[in-house]
């Protein structure tokens, strides 16, 4: 399973004053701890950056890249930031992927960027009309977002569908649809969809005492389900993820199987 580093966002205070004093320890420091906990790609959410958005995101790929070899996760709006980023991205190390396209007119031009650069791209099931209802209804949309993916030239391979994760203090009832809809997902498509959650949006809003507990049991839920890919705080989840490997039989269990 891919899980995408995410500690690296503009809603973190000291990200954020280190992206605007373009000071580049912290942003090393925290990529380098997400991608020795076991991280294959760092997220850089630099929000929707209306202003400096292209040299704000040019440098943060540069950054990262200067301290983990891993490819990065380009996250934001702004599809000029976006293009900026694609631009400088070493490649050597993994193909980007881009976050996100969606059922809103105004993403699907994301889609032209996932073509002309070869990489990877997310597409979040949700468009101008509001949050999506039931496992159902995502689904109905996703396949939307994968036809026009091939309309665009880009293979489905290359598309992680996000049943977009919403806070169970608030929407209790859509924790359960989501983990139904990436089941749904797997028979979208031959091979099946690869299929990526923003974790941590299950326990936003709720104490810090029980937001690990939240995020890793419903992880447990999500990958039995078929979840490829989680954009998470790493250290808090490699535990999760490497148990529930050697359990489904996905790895060889030793004893020392945390350690691998």
């Amino acid at each position: 399973m891919l899980i995408i580093g995410e500690k690296l966002s503009i809603i973190a205070k000291r990200v954020r004053e280190a992206m605007m004093n373009r000071d580049k320890g912290p942003i090393k420091e925290i990529a380098r701890v997400q991608f020795e906990a076991g991280a294959g790609m760092i997220d850089a959410n630099i929000g929707p950056a209306e202003d400096g958005g292209e040299s704000l995101m040019e440098w943060m790929v540069t950054t990262i890249q200067e301290e983990v070899n891993a490819p990065v996760c380009l996250d934001t709006t702004n599809y000029q930031a976006l293009e900026a980023g694609l631009k400088v991205h070493n490649n050597e190390w993994g193909r980007p992927l881009l976050n996100s396209t969606s059922n809103d007119p105004e993403r699907f031009p994301i889609l032209e960027l996932a073509a002309k650069y070869n990489c990877e791209i997310i597409g979040l099931t949700v468009g101008k009309g509001g949050l999506p209802a039931d496992a159902e209804e995502r689904a109905a949309i996703a396949a939307e977002i994968m036809a026009r993916a091939m309309e665009y030239g880009v293979p489905m391979e290359d598309v992680y569908l996000d049943p977009l994760v919403l806070q169970i203090a608030t929407t209790q009832d859509q924790a359960l649809k989501v983990v139904q809809t990436i089941k749904m997902f797997q028979e979208l498509n031959d091979p099946p969809m690869k299929t990526v959650v923003g974790l941590s949006n299950i326990s936003n809003g709720c104490p810090k005492a029980i937001r690990s507990i939240l995020d890793t049991h419903y992880l447990a839920l999500l990958i039995y389900e078929g979840l490829t890919a989680a954009i998470a705080d790493t250290k808090e989840v490699i535990t999760t993820v490497k148990t529930i490997d050697a359990i489904m039989g996905n790895t060889l269990y030793a004893h020392s199987y945390l350690e691998m």
